[in-house]
């Protein structure tokens, strides 16, 4: 159980960060009894009774522009306002529309290397997809030219291009950022070259597709490998085998590269067998600087042909207005992604991708937030509680609410963004993916302390989590994002426990029909995490200063220009 000193010392850290301040009153807490019984009405039948709704088969996978998302959206309003919340939007409504569109694309692939033709069997082998919004999209005998990891980082001195001309020219990339070898520790990672084992944003798959865009390329590939991908072929081929949503833009999606395709390691390795060249010397070779484009004897055609559709789907949210008259303009949000992946007919047995864990449970972990808040006395912040669509879509929701806020970027002092909660039961410790950004952290772990835990940096910073949930759209443009996944020292359970249970989630359940509800899920563990979060959203909302990026995070220039312009 908290106590007050506790609270009042992470108040006292808070307001010792950075400018800017915003008042000189003091802070005030409500009692304690007070706070702790809305902190334990976050419970894990509550959790439970949610996810129940949200990952069942009437909800059809939850996929945008569906019954599912219908069903989705007035369950969530329609909790947030038996809650007695304000609408979210400054219409009156718990909406935010979010045009996109939609394609379902069939694609065919000829590759050819060496003279000789290399079978290519949609999802077996390969996907490939198109955000341009083109009934047919092509790309015709297309020379392949093999760039590295595909990085342009000049604070790295790196370059994987080297002034190469890629118009017509089709690149394929390595996934990840370059495993830079530690001189100084045998066997370790650099960390003054791409933070070393954490990844950063060069090794995330959209920023491949994007520089393959920026450079003019006719098509881009990237290789697909399980341990720095983080995940298995099969997420690729689910993840990119249905309906593709991309939010709606005026020139038609046309400035996004034509074709953005994965293959398989295995193919890989055949292709550059059959350019003559050895796969894992060129991997090697791609890891120094002095590396340069390597055109490979090896042609592609692509083929796609796609049903598209426009879509109006929605962001839910719902509104805590803050007591400050003065303060009551600036906004903390609590984020979770309501949407998943929806229905596969071609499956032969399962064919809904429930999404429980991911991210039914983030959502409802939303509702019991919002719902622990209405027992309190209104914080002098606003708080705003936001339910974003298209995250498994390239987190589509929260850009379109970052572009086009209700309410101002630089009056939000932090997004609080849940995805994935633990069901694996309480833990001694508690894991901040993305660790050392802000000082967000720095209250999170006041409380946390108070709560007996440890907290970690993520375990597996090399997965690249940061840049794979929604406060990574808000910390773009400048608003501090804290994320946290659970810890894996399960109370009561053997060393190990926890990690293992974590990795056999992802091998098992991540994005697949399998991630159901358990009968073995053990939610205390969720709703321990979540009771730690709105503390720390309480704790800020009554702060005299806003959480500030750290020296050296990545985001920091985006919000002092934020907070400097008019």
């Amino acid at each position: 159980m908290m106590n007050k000193s506790s609270l009042l010392l992470a108040l006292a850290l808070l307001t010792a960060c950075a400018t800017p301040r915003t008042q000189d009153t003091p802070t005030r807490l409500p009692p304690i009894e007070t706070l702790d019984s809305a902190a334990q009405a976050i419970t894990p039948e509550l959790l439970l009774r949610h996810i129940q709704v949200l990952a069942s088969d009437e909800y059809e996978g939850r996929l945008p522009g569906t019954a599912g998302e219908d069903k989705t959206v007035a369950y969530l309003s329609e909790q947030f306002r038996a809650l007695g919340l304000a609408p979210g939007n400054p219409d009156g409504s718990y909406v935010q529309n979010v045009p996109m569109v939609g394609i379902t694309g069939h694609a065919s692939m000829q590759l050819s290397a060496g003279g000789k033709r290399i079978a290519m069997q949609a999802k077996d082998d390969f996907v490939a997809a198109s955000h341009r919004f083109q009934p047919q999209v092509t790309v015709q005998d297309s020379p392949l030219v093999f760039v590295g990891y595909g990085v342009q980082a000049p604070e790295y001195g790196w370059d994987d291009y080297k002034g190469l001309d890629l118009r017509g020219k089709t690149i394929v990339m390595l996934i990840n950022d370059p495993a830079i070898p530690d001189p100084a520790h045998p066997g370790e990672l650099d960390p003054a070259m791409f933070k070393g084992k954490a990844m950063t944003y060069y090794g995330r798959w959209t920023y491949k597709y994007e520089i393959a865009a920026k450079l003019g390329a006719a098509a881009a590939i990237i290789v697909h490998e399980t341990e720095p991908a983080a995940y298995p072929w099969e997420v690729v081929r689910n993840s990119w085998g249905g309906e593709q949503f991309s939010l709606k833009s005026a020139d038609g999606n046309m400035s996004h590269v034509a074709v953005q395709s994965w293959i398989t390691l295995d193919k890989a390795k055949t292709l550059f067998k059959a350019s003559g060249l050895d796969f894992a010397q060129m991997k090697q070779a791609a890891l120094s600087r002095d590396f340069k484009p390597v055109p490979l004897k090896a042609r592609v055609s692509f083929t796609i042909d796609n049903q598209m559709r426009e879509v109006s789907s929605r962001n839910v949210l719902a509104r805590l207005p803050g007591s400050d008259p003065k303060l009551a303009q600036e906004t903390v949000i609590y984020s979770a992604h309501w949407d998943h992946f929806g229905r596969d007919p071609n499956l032969a047995n399962d064919q809904i991708f429930n999404g429980a864990a991911d991210n039914a449970s983030g959502t409802a972990g939303l509702l019991a937030i919002a719902g622990a808040y209405t027992k309190l006395p209104p914080p002098k912040r606003s708080i705003l509680f936001l339910a974003v669509t298209g995250e498994e879509q390239g987190l589509l929701g929260s850009a379109y609410y970052a572009r086009h806020p209700l309410y101002p970027l630089n009056k939000t002092l932090v997004d609080i963004n849940m995805d994935v909660l633990n069901t694996w039961g309480p833990s001694r410790d508690i894991q901040i993916v993305g660790s050392g950004q802000n000082d967000s952290e720095d209250v999170l772990t006041t409380l946390a302390q108070k709560q007996g835990r440890v907290v970690n940096p993520d375990s597996n910073p090399e997965k690249g989590s940061y840049f794979r949930s929604d406060q990574f759209e808000f910390a773009k443009l400048g608003v501090p994002g804290l994320y946290i996944k659970g810890g894996v020292d399960i109370i009561g359970k053997p060393a190990g426990y926890g990690e293992a249970r974590r990795v056999e989630y992802v091998a098992r359940d991540y994005h697949k029909p399998s991630d159901e509800v358990k009968p073995d899920w053990d939610l205390s563990g969720a709703a321990q995490d979540l009771q730690l979060l709105l503390r720390t959203g309480y704790t800020i909302s009554q702060g005299s200063s806003w959480p500030q990026w750290k020296s050296g995070s990545e985001f920091k220039a985006a919000r002092e220009a934020q907070l400097a312009a008019p």
